[in-house]
């Protein structure tokens, strides 16, 4: 597939953010992992209003092996999900479904250590669906609304498409498509580069 031109870019493109293995943490977690009444440290924000890298980090421990130094997202959630791709489910010997975000319900669980303790989760360890966020202006310059499934375009040397792209339309969100390493690598895109939506 041609690479988008500059105009191309600024008229129809949705950036990419690549999204590496995380965490998102309850306050109840955070209590057991980090000590009682601790708060995040926001290392960097991120494009997402109000979302942020935080300066902690965990450890994963699954069943056939150890992941350190999984980064912490804040702010605190309502429950603990952690975001991995299947190669990283391999590593650690978990099969991590994919679901969007928040659906959480018979996933597996893992073992979270932190600098104070550890938590046993039976649940939370997903594979995240690939989705694009968008606010109301960016959605009907797209002609698209709120849980609609898209087919995302790639441009360059290994151009395709991604399809089943879930649409989130927020006030809030800024424009952003969400794929994971596994995804970005073979597609080998990067932070920043520009897909477009199949009509």
């Amino acid at each position: 597939m041609p690479a988008l031109t500059q105009d191309e870019k600024a008229d129809n493109g949705i950036p990419v953010g690549v999204s590496n293995r995380h965490i998102h943490l309850s306050a109840e977690h955070i209590d057991i992992l980090f000590g009682s009444g601790y708060s995040l440290t926001k290392d960097k924000d991120l494009k997402q209003t109000g979302e942020y890298a935080a300066k902690e980090t965990v450890t994963l421990v699954g069943p056939k092996g150890v992941m350190r130094n999984v980064r912490v997202l804040g702010p605190v959630r309502a429950f603990t999900q952690i975001e991995i791709a299947r190669t990283d489910g391999f590593s650690l010997g978990v099969v991590p479904p994919l679901r969007d975000s928040g659906k959480i319900a018979g996933s597996p669980g893992i073992v979270v250590v932190g600098p104070k303790g550890a938590v046993t989760l039976t649940e939370g360890v997903i594979c995240a669906a690939r989705h694009i966020h968008m606010e109301e202006a960016d959605a009907q310059k797209l002609e698209v609304k709120d849980g609609d499934r898209v087919t995302v375009k790639v441009h360059g040397a290994r151009g395709g498409t991604f399809d089943n792209v879930l649409v989130r339309v927020n006030p809030s969100f800024r424009l952003e498509f969400h794929i994971d390493t596994d995804e970005a690598n073979a597609a080998e895109l990067k932070n920043g580069d520009m897909v477009t939506l199949c009509k």
